[in-house]
């Protein structure tokens, strides 16, 4: 790779005039505007000092106009002096000059408003009331990261169409169309006029719907249509950094929701949306070859840090490109700031933090660069200077003994920000992103075939299925770039077919998942340009037939398949359930926190983490048993993410915190949930305020629709509550004390022994700790009452046989589960030494799993030697074949003499606990 290294001429020697700051614009302004320099306040200019300087020029008779262009002056004295001899953050630069162009704005508009209102009366809406109008900021304003010699970017929007007032005599009304085009060009001539004062800011309204040949004013409905029908690519990027920056009265009002209501579908999409690469990749090469026909004849300006390799818009590029792909699932990433943004993605593993922290570094250093270039004589340029002195006092500003040292500096930088925006963008360069960016080295494709040329290039089998798109109504309405990517992906497949890195299954199973999502066409260009996650992808679809169906409920999960982080974790809690509140605070900040919102993003969280487990399960990183511990902590965190927010949004709730408890059961409770697994619980509440029962009732209920209810992104968990006191016939949730006595036996209504059986296995899964500490002494209680040995032997043995018979198994077959000497066998015998023998051996009162009990029991002298470990043993054999059958769909029965070991050993214990052999 060519470094983007300056040409510029290293001259350690060259020098500069002393002073404390040696600059031309600087000195210019020292000698104009000297008896003016003590209005603006000390420190770094900002709003209320800025006010302050403008109202004491406007005192003194100034003009609107000219008060705003000697503030500029006022300000680029100050921000020059504090950049380069006080040594003032890059943000503190950056807002002043931000927070100046929103005062000049806000002063412009609310001018241009009084004067127009005056010839032709206000614009007014439906209701009656002033319409609104936006100013609103776009690129580095919109972020807050205006530079000392930037233009403005602006797009004016108005909320209503409709016509003017009048004057009080009934003349002067115009359409709102024409007062919003003649305030347009009042705010531009307050601002952007040059005059002996020079202007304020330099003004572009080249990014509004339609460009240049667009009105200079829109309504909020016509932009709305714009960007629904005719938005590009390309303008994403540009409304990613939008934000409304004046009148300062209503850039936080109700009605900018309605703005951001329209803005936010447009920039962030709900899937994710990889087909942004190649319009990135146009944008950037026009930027490029605009700035080499620029530089054509004139190398100088090859040393452009904004615009050449490696320079201030690539990092700019790099950010908002993972911003615009992933930001419609990940709210926090809709950061506009540059520096805001980055450490956001590595949090959201989208970039090594290194990276992160690398490209912040070079972003800061090339803006002090580019500042200081500006500095010179106030002129908009990003090209470093060809005079040695104007080098020299650039290195010096920045703390470099000489200009070598500084150059050397900013072509590290530089070189690093090019390898990273040409890996992310699939050009020339090492991968070292492990996160949703990186796609390696990407040679240009060739042009894609016709379908009928693509099928004789494919394996008979393949060939067949493929040939069924000939008719297909969804290939048929592909845009032709869309056809052709999908036809990459086929050619692809088949070329991997034929070196066998693949099986015949999974490309079946492909077209199978493409079919119904080719109008997501997003899903095509992440295939496309990630080989790595199209190759994952078949290996998945083709490992067995539950990750293929669960592929094809929830395409969206193969965003998981970006980056190595994938197979090398293990589910985490914390880091679950922090991550969602990171997002819910993000949609809270802009309102889009509403019902459907949350429980999509609850959806697709649950989802992803769901299809990690499943990942990591298929290429064996993980046990069974770790499957279930990760899937059953999946569940927990989803419990309690979801009663939080439920809570928090129930209208009649009395209280901050719930006085509320969850008791897991079953497998939830004994922590072995597999995939599509019910969740068995009960819902408990300690509170004696009157109204408690009906609140707790509608909260259940709330957090029951939460958890069950199907929306576009699916569903959670299907919820089973029959094991609340009196099952079906009881109430939803039950006062801790009911629960209790109920448990315990004590009054008339009084829990069955298979109620006590379903307690070895039940957990608190969330509550207050003082409710925990009161179930758990419950629970200790139950299993551990005095009770007649035979007579429970008898119990279990009989509820056994029931289940049995409700479960048959054909002749000569081995169910891993239900057949003597499976599963449930197992399971009843645990049951029964934790119900007859936990008040003399305390080992055997912890819920820790079948396996750990059965070694505790043998230890304790429960069991005969050997006899619990062989049952452990094979208690773990039996629900392995179990999990990798219904993986792949397939009966959970085999054929004697298989497992015929573990069935002898699972026979063993039941004979050695209940002195005969389980009927078949």
């Amino acid at each position: 790779m060519s470094s983007p290294r300056s040409d510029t001429p290293c001259n350690p020697q060259a020098s500069f005039a002393p002073g404390a700051v040696h600059s031309r614009f600087y000195q210019r302004l020292r000698r104009r505007y000297d008896s003016d320099l003590a209005l603006l306040p000390a420190g770094v200019p900002r709003w209320p000092t800025m006010e302050q300087a403008y109202d004491a020029l406007r005192s003194r008779g100034c003009d609107t106009g000219t008060a705003l262009r000697v503030l500029r002056q006022l300000v680029m004295e100050r921000l020059i002096q504090l950049d380069c001899e006080a040594g003032a953050s890059l943000s503190d630069i950056t807002t002043a000059v931000t927070e100046l162009a929103e005062l000049a704005l806000d002063k412009a508009c609310h001018q241009a408003r009084r004067e127009l209102d005056e010839r032709h009366g206000a614009p007014c809406g439906p209701d009656g009331r002033p319409v609104q109008l936006w100013i609103i900021g776009m690129g580095k304003l919109g972020a807050r990261e205006l530079n000392v010699s930037s233009d403005i970017d602006l797009i004016y929007v108005y909320e209503h169409d409709g016509e003017t007032a009048g004057t009080a005599d009934g003349r002067g009304r115009i359409s709102h169309h024409e007062y919003f085009a003649r305030a347009v060009k009042a705010i531009y001539s307050l601002v952007g006029d040059t005059t002996e004062h020079g202007f304020v800011f330099r003004v572009d309204l080249a990014l509004r719907p339609n460009g240049n040949s667009g009105p200079p004013a829109v309504s909020l409905a016509a932009l709305e249509e714009y960007l629904q029908v005719q938005g590009r690519e390309w303008e994403r990027f540009a409304w990613l950094k939008s934000r409304v920056v004046a009148p300062r009265d209503c850039v936080a009002g109700a009605e900018v929701q309605a703005l951001r209501g329209v803005v936010l579908p447009f920039v962030f999409r709900r899937y994710l949306d990889y087909s942004v690469f190649d319009a990135l990749r146009v944008l950037h090469r026009q930027i490029r070859d605009h700035a080499a026909k620029r530089s054509a004849g004139h190398p100088e300006r090859a040393n452009d840090v904004k615009l050449s390799r490696g320079g201030i818009r690539e990092i700019e590029f790099t950010v908002q490109l993972l911003q615009v792909v992933r930001g419609g699932q990940f709210p926090e990433l809709r950061r506009r700031p540059t520096l805001d943004a980055l450490p956001r993605l590595a949090q959201a593993g989208l970039m090594p933090r290194e990276t992160a922290d690398a490209l912040a570094l070079a972003y800061v250093f090339l803006r002090r660069v580019e500042h200081r270039i500006q500095y010179l004589d106030d002129q908009q340029t990003h090209v470093l200077p060809t005079r040695d002195d104007d080098l020299a006092w650039i290195a010096h500003t920045l703390g470099y003994d000489n200009c070598c040292t500084f150059l050397h500096e900013l072509d590290a930088h530089r070189e690093l920000v090019a390898q990273e925006f040409d890996t992310l963008l699939g050009g020339p360069g090492k991968k070292q992103c492990n996160g949703g960016g990186c796609g390696g080295p990407r040679a240009a494709a060739p042009p894609p075939p016709e379908l009928d040329s693509l099928l004789e290039q494919l394996p008979p089998g393949f060939r067949e299925r493929v040939a069924e798109w000939r008719n297909h109504p969804r290939v048929a309405g592909l845009r032709d770039e869309a056809r052709a990517r999908l036809f990459r992906l086929v050619q692809r497949t088949s070329q991997w077919l034929n070196e066998g890195r693949v099986t015949d299954e999974a490309a079946l199973r492909l077209t199978n998942w493409l079919e119904p999502l080719l109008r997501r066409e997003s899903y095509l260009a992440l295939l496309l340009e990630r080989p790595s996650v199209h190759e994952q992808l078949l290996h998945l679809l083709g490992a067995a037939k539950w990750p293929a169906r669960y592929l094809l409920q929830h395409p969206g999960v193969i965003d998981e398949l970006v980056g190595d982080a994938l197979l090398a974790e293990r589910f985490a809690e914390a880091d679950f359930e922090r991550e969602l509140a990171l997002r819910l605070a993000s949609l809270q900040s802009t309102g889009e926190d509403d019902d459907e919102t949350l429980l999509n993003l609850l959806r697709r969280a649950q989802h992803a983490e769901t299809f990690r487990t499943l990942a990591r399960d298929v290429e064996r990183r993980i046990t069974v048993e770790q499957v279930a511990d990760d899937l059953s902590a999946l569940a927990d965190s989803v419990l309690r993410v979801t009663s939080q927010w439920c809570w928090s949004r129930l209208k009649n709730r009395h209280r901050e915190e719930p006085q509320f408890a969850i008791i897991g059961y079953g497998k939830l409770g004994g922590k072995e949930l597999g995939y599509g697994s019910d969740l068995d619980i009960v819902f408990v509440f300690d509170d004696d305020d009157d109204r408690a029962p009906e609140v707790y009732a509608a909260f259940v209920r709330k957090l029951i629709n939460w958890l069950t209810v199907k929306t576009g992104e699916g569903d959670l968990y299907e919820i089973d509550t029959a094991l609340r006191p009196n099952g079906n016939s009881g109430l939803l949730v039950t006062r801790f004390e009911a629960y209790a006595n109920y448990q315990e036996r004590r009054g008339s209504n009084t829990a069955w022994t298979w109620e006590h059986q379903a307690m070895t296995r039940a957990r608190f899964v969330m509550g207050s700790a003082a409710l925990q500490a009161r179930f758990d002494a419950v629970r200790e209680a139950v299993i551990t009452s005095p009770r007649d040995p035979a007579a429970l032997k008898d119990e279990i043995t009989a509820m056994r046989e029931r289940v049995r018979s409700a479960h048959p198994v054909r002749s000569g077959q081995f169910d891993v589960k239900h057949s003597p000497g499976g599963m449930v066998d197992v399971e009843f015998v645990v049951q029964y030494l934790v119900l007859a023998c936990s008040a003399e051996h305390p080992g055997l009162r912890e819920n820790r799993g079948n396996i750990t009990l059965l070694k505790r029991a043998e230890q304790a002298g429960l069991l005969p030697p050997g006899v619990g470990q062989a049952a452990a043993d094979a208690y773990r054999e039996l629900r392995r074949v179990q999990h990798r059958a219904r993986l792949d769909e397939a009966p959970t029965h085999v054929t004697p003499p298989a497992l015929q070991a573990e069935r002898e050993a699972v026979l063993a214990l039941w004979s050695a606990v209940f002195g005969s052999v389980p009927r078949a």
